[in-house]
């Protein structure tokens, strides 16, 4: 089929006129495209170059094991005496539920666009975007709280290490804030994510954990009546086993900042080395080993949970857990310090600062990865928020305001970094609940329904108990679906047509009509009788003074997905009744295909069409409505706007013509 094809004038983006702006809209013209990049996380490995399972496990690890910097802690302010218990639930609900969750979303989603990917695809129109909107504001929940917690976690560290807690005191805020900035910083100098930092990091802390615990579980088993007190203090506040299992789960919702972590190993599966025979279509190789990686993080990750919980609620008074105690938020670096020397417990501290800040870059990459992926493509963005340096400012700065919002405080942010969490995992328990059921797979559909309502309900009651971490999540949805709205609106009349493509017939029509004037009649498909072709016509010629020997092409254009921002446009040719010729485009913009059609025929025959209209009844601010929600309202004045905005000189812009 020959075909001939246009990239639109208006996608090319203007020379920066100053070396600042060059700098900071660097890379702008890869961002946000099929196959472009927009951060450390998203840019894949060529093909069957990437990385062994278990490095790339380290990728992700950071911000999944960085947790134990604050897990045990949190843990035993929110379950006291029964955070051991309450921790085995966790776990149950880990192993059992959200493992096997992206297990199947890594089947499904396996070049990295995750269960929000997924549900997307579920998700049509208007409802879809909006949902997909949703979505990626507890994503941002997620993310950004994931920076000002690590940062502020790793503050901590600092702060209540012995040698510098007096020149430190009361500074948590400011250096939570200059952690914050640096990471700021660094992204905006270049930052590449390379795996080998994060495996040096995260074996230098998963080893010096295991010090801990094991010294831990030492003293444990060495001071008998340790063990004795705490069942005691159970029996006395519980009465029974029952009772401890269900007070455990009630309070579990408080505990699921440790299920974090799963939706960044989905996020790095392009860096997986796969099988020498895998596919771009199925890369089976590198499924089966990202399954690999996402079990043996969890394993690791379950196994610290349990021990850390068990030695810290042990060995630790509850009242240092309080507020201001000196294991509040670092629960494990105060038994390092205590039991191993002050000399290990620096050590302990740096190798904790340095993978918590290493968590805040991944939580960075990831949503420098994620915004572009979605909003650049609904239109939901300026074209600046497609190159990473003016989002790093963006980002950087609501940083700010969160940890100044939350006093630098971690277990004032764990409410909100647990709705986030919660929420991607459950919308990924559903996704995969209706993925099994497309799929006929009954026991799977219902071992994921029962999931997806584990998970829910953990949101729910994690929403009730903490709903700053709803609030906060509500804002960022408020802001993101403001600020897509109004950049869509502002960017409504860009000629968005990524390409134009003709068959034969089609390329046949332009190239004919180019020998004598070009003349398109724009036509609302009705009937398609030969009546309708025929009385339009002679409307045209009437309302336009339009000789009688003067032919035409109607082009009719049929309105698929309104709600879509950027697309290709594919014109197809056909004779009607033996002598009307029209050109048939689909498209979400009816005006919009018009303009990148027009500017098509002109580029290719190096003539200037004219368009005819006829104006479309009812007032212009309701058709504008029309226009933005649903690709139609009124046609004329848009067309002629977008090629105005495309073209800016008026002796190369195709003519528009209204009677």
């Amino acid at each position: 089929m020959a075909t001939t094809e246009h990239a639109s004038p208006s996608r090319t983006e203007p020379p920066p006129r100053s070396r600042l702006r060059a700098w900071m809209l660097e890379g702008l013209s890869d961002m946000g495209k099929s196959g472009g990049h927009t951060g450390p996380h998203s840019e894949p490995e060529p093909p069957h170059q990437g990385q062994p399972w278990w490095r790339v496990m380290c990728l992700t690890g950071v911000d999944y094991f960085s947790t134990l910097g604050y897990q045990p802690g949190i843990a035993a302010l929110a379950a006291g005496l029964l955070s051991p218990i309450a921790t085995i639930v966790l776990v149950i609900v880990t192993l059992a539920g959200a493992l096997p969750v992206y297990r199947r979303v890594a089947e499904e989603s396996p070049h990295g666009e995750g269960s929000i990917a997924m549900l997307e695809r579920l998700l049509s129109f208007w409802q879809g975007k909006l949902f997909v909107l949703t979505l990626l504001g507890f994503a941002a929940t997620d993310f950004l709280i994931t920076i000002t917690l690590s940062a502020a976690d790793a503050s901590t560290h600092l702060v209540e290490n012995p040698h510098l807690t007096g020149v430190l005191h009361d500074k948590q805020m400011l250096i939570t804030l200059v952690l914050v900035a640096l990471l700021g910083a660094v992204f905006l100098k270049g930052f590449l994510e390379a795996i080998g930092v994060a495996v040096a990091l995260v074996g230098a802390y998963l080893a010096l954990n295991a010090v801990v615990v094991a010294v831990g579980l030492y003293h444990v088993v060495t001071a008998g009546h340790v063990v004795t007190d705490w069942s005691s203090a159970l029996t006395t506040q519980h009465g029974n086993v029952f009772l401890m299992i269900g007070v455990a789960l009630l309070v579990f919702p408080k505990l699921a900042l440790g299920l974090s972590g799963f939706e960044t190993g989905v996020a790095v599966m392009p860096h997986v080395k796969g099988d020498p025979d895998d596919t771009e279509q199925r890369p089976a190789g590198r499924i089966r080993d990202t399954k690999k990686l996402l079990t043996t993080a969890a394993l690791i990750m379950s196994g610290f949970l349990i021990t850390t919980s068990f030695i810290t609620t042990l060995l630790i008074p509850e009242k240092e857990f309080e507020p201001g105690g000196p294991a509040n938020g670092r629960a494990l670096a105060y038994l390092a310090h205590d039991y191993l020397g002050n000399a290990f417990g620096t050590v302990y501290d740096v190798s904790t600062i340095a993978i918590l800040w290493f968590a805040g870059a991944s939580a960075m990459a990831g949503l420098l990865n994620l915004m572009p992926r979605y909003l650049p493509r609904y239109g939901m963005a300026p074209h600046w928020a497609r190159a990473v340096r003016p989002m790093v400012i963006v980002f950087t700065l609501i940083a700010f305001l969160v940890t100044w919002i939350f006093d630098a405080d971690v277990n004032a942010q764990g409410g909100a970094y647990a709705t986030g969490v919660l929420v991607l995992i459950s919308s990924a328990a559903i996704a995969v609940t209706i993925a099994a059921r497309k799929a006929r797979q009954r026991n799977w559909t219902i071992a994921f329904a029962v999931i997806s309502a584990v998970f829910l309900y953990t949101t729910v009651a994690n929403v009730i108990e903490r709903p700053d971490g709803v609030k906060i999540g509500a804002c960022f949805i408020a802001g993101i679906i403001l600020v897509s709205l109004l950049s869509r609106l502002a960017r409504a009349f860009e000629l968005r047509v990524t390409s134009v493509t003709l068959d034969p017939m089609a390329e046949r029509f332009v190239r004919d009509m180019a020998s004598r004037r070009m003349r398109f009649i724009a036509n609302e498909p009705d009937r398609r009788d030969i009546a309708e072709y025929r009385d339009k016509i002679e409307q045209i010629r009437h309302d336009n003074d339009v000789p009688g020997q003067e032919d035409f092409v109607f082009v009719e254009v049929t309105v698929t997905d309104p709600s879509e921002f950027e697309s290709g446009l594919t014109v197809r040719g056909e004779v009607l009744h033996d002598r009307y010729r029209a050109l048939t485009l689909e498209s979400s913009s009816i005006p919009n295909a018009l303009a990148a059609l027009l500017l098509h025929a002109r580029d290719t025959t190096g003539c200037t069409p004219h368009i005819y209209f006829e104006w479309t009844e009812g007032g212009p601010f309701a058709n504008l409505l029309r226009f933005f929600l649903f690709g139609q309202g009124e046609v004329a004045p848009v067309t002629r706007e977008v090629l105005r905005e495309a073209e800016p000189d008026r002796r190369r812009r195709p003519r528009v013509h209204v009677g």
